[in-house]
């Protein structure tokens, strides 16, 4: 059976491309599941373009080490979800300002790390619109010396995809505010991110001009033709296998926390019972050793407080429930379980 239900075709660029429509969602979980589904299983003898928009997420590389690079605070505070990509490069913030594309078609060598060959009619598009647009470096789009748009790619098998951020109109204090580390010393082998100076395509827009036009305004450029924009819709059985996928991958703490490459963390911090030097040596997601030193009097032996996240995820609430279990407020003086988290995460 085939696995997409065509509707029509068209040519594009010398080679037939096709639209995959998300269905509307706003999901990161959901739209990286669907991004991935289809590369690997839509019949490739053709080209495919996917857009979605997500709620508010920060999007991990597939290299990278979560924790170095969200402002963890920020994000639980705000309910922004974190998920974690299949495609390598840096840490990214979507949300509904952002439109993200994905072109996925049949692996060629001369165009993989080349860039260009996707981000080229983006770039067109924009100018078209108006936007003084152009690439930049290996993998940006830049609006006068400003990111507005990074790109990533994959391969499976026979197959690739290249995907990037449109910064349309995003919050940019969330974008600053989420992507910003807490500080102290975490060292790590993951591939940190660059950060870049960044605008909003907004920018250089009418203010009416809202997502919609925007999304429309790119498909017009990139699918030129009179009549309806091709499409391939995906069937009930394929959206099950991408709900499926988005359960069993993208909203487990494994892919999107545990995946992490191990890392050392020192935080130092003073409290009114004297300096408190954190370190923990964290692997696949936990806590593997945990050590307190400083220059602070505790009238408990400061070991138990250490066996006791030793072997616990390194997320919050379950380092904040060990900690609340071992009575942490007995160990350094009335420095609560919270406090502790605080630091330490």
């Amino acid at each position: 059976m085939r696995l997409w239900r065509r509707v029509t075709s068209h040519r594009y660029s010398g080679s037939t491309m096709l639209f995959i429509d998300n269905g509307g969602s706003h999901d990161a979980s959901y739209n990286l599941a669907l991004e991935e589904y289809c590369l690997v299983n839509v019949p490739i003898d053709e080209d495919y373009l996917l857009f979605y928009v997500n709620a508010p997420a920060i999007i991990i590389g597939k290299h990278q080490n979560t924790a170095e690079e969200i402002n963890a605070d920020y994000v639980q505070e705000k309910g922004i979800q974190v998920v974690r990509r299949i495609s390598g490069g840096g840490a990214v913030y979507h949300d509904l300002g952002n439109l993200n594309f994905s072109f996925i078609r049949k692996y060629d060598k001369a165009k993989f790390n080349n860039y260009a060959a996707f981000t080229r009619p983006v770039v067109e598009a924009l100018n078209e619109l108006g936007v003084p647009a152009e690439l930049s470096g290996r993998n940006d789009i830049l609006v006068e010396g400003r990111k507005v748009s990074g790109n990533a790619q994959a391969v499976r098998g026979d197959r690739m995809f290249s995907h990037g951020t449109l910064l349309f109109r995003s919050r940019m204090e969330d974008v600053v505010g989420a992507l910003k580390p807490k500080p102290g010393k975490l060292q790590s082998k993951g591939i940190q991110s660059v950060r870049s100076r960044v605008a909003n395509i907004g920018e250089y827009l009418p203010d009416a001009v809202d997502m919609e036009h925007f999304r429309a305004a790119l498909l017009k450029h990139l699918f030129p033709q009179p009549g309806a924009v091709p499409t391939y819709r995906p069937s009930e059985a394929d959206l099950n296998k991408v709900r499926e996928l988005a359960d069993a991958k993208y909203r487990s703490w494994d892919w999107n926390y545990g995946r992490s490459p191990a890392f050392n963390l020192q935080r130092v911090q003073r409290f009114a019972i004297g300096e408190v030097d954190a370190r923990l040596f964290v692997e696949k997601g936990v806590v593997k050793e945990a050590r307190f030193y400083g220059d602070f009097f505790s009238s408990r032996d400061i070991g138990e407080l250490e066996r006791a996240i030793t072997g616990i995820r390194y997320q919050p609430k379950e380092l904040l429930h060990a900690m609340q279990q071992a009575r942490a407020e007995e160990f350094l003086d009335g420095v609560g379980a919270e406090e502790l988290v605080k630091l330490v995460y």
